[in-house]
């Protein structure tokens, strides 16, 4: 395995991938390869022992287009010994049904196929109806964010989740 972080990231809009490129800016503690959801494959995920997926979700609690897509093969990954984050884009106000809801569609199946996720993030401050990207009652699968109604809030949710995640994932190297 390489000694770096994949970051894989779908976008239809543009937002995914200013956040994934202001993330990967952020980033600190170890090389971080973007590879965007288009172009990645199955095999692409094999490579990292630490991943972060971001995507967002559309519509009706549709995954973003590159990961609809990709879906069928997303299942068939194994996650095995795998440290995953998610962040998800979503619309609280719009579809107040639906947000976030692909973390919890990504989320289901890296637990099934034996990841650990880690990065949950608490769904104080928020406003919306329900969400299958709800690891349990107070939190997401990842970071939740929502250009279109808390825009102001993306910058230092995103710097305070990237310093939670850091943080997991040193605490997990020193454990073992």
């Amino acid at each position: 395995m390489e000694n770096k972080v994949g970051l894989f990231y779908g976008t239809d809009t543009g937002n995914t991938e200013v956040i994934a490129h202001h993330l990967a800016e952020l980033w600190k503690i170890s090389e971080l390869e973007l590879i965007e959801a288009c172009d990645m494959t199955a095999a692409d995920y094999d490579r990292f022992d630490i991943i972060i997926i971001g995507l967002s979700t559309w519509y009706d609690g549709d995954l973003q287009s590159d990961f609809e897509n990709f879906f069928e093969e997303f299942k068939t990954i194994d996650f095995s010994g795998k440290v995953v984050a998610m962040f998800g884009l979503g619309d609280q106000t719009g579809y107040p049904e639906y947000f976030v809801d692909g973390l919890g569609i990504l989320g289901e199946i890296i637990l099934e196929n034996g990841g650990y996720i880690i990065g949950m993030w608490p769904n104080e401050g928020y406003e919306y109806d329900e969400s299958k990207g709800l690891y349990d009652e107070d939190h997401f699968y990842g970071l939740a964010l929502d250009f279109e109604n808390q825009y102001d809030l993306n910058e230092p949710r995103l710097e305070a989740w990237i310093k939670q995640v850091e943080q997991e994932i040193e605490e997990m190297v020193e454990e073992a």
